[in-house]
């Protein structure tokens, strides 16, 4: 079960920006959706550092389990048919 990154349900809130003016007119000829862009964008740069973070967090962890894994094998090795 994946939880959301942020309340989605959360009011939407004016933000000033300043932006390269060509940017902005070819993404306008475009129609391109500013405030819908920024949102999904900036989900997904958050949801990359969230990563990095549980992983650098974890780091240690996963490398144990791994030498675990290699030295003992997978509790079920010895019951799989594939």
């Amino acid at each position: 079960m994946q939880t959301e990154l942020y309340d989605i349900h959360a009011p939407k809130k004016p933000a000033n920006l300043s932006i390269n003016s060509d940017l902005l007119q070819q993404a306008r000829q475009q129609r391109i959706n500013l405030s819908q862009a920024l949102e999904t964008r900036l989900a997904e740069l958050l949801r990359e550092y969230k990563q990095q973070h549980w992983r650098e967090q974890n780091r240690e962890a996963v490398a144990e389990y791994n030498r675990r894994i290699e030295a003992h094998g997978c509790f079920s090795d010895g019951l799989r048919q594939f």
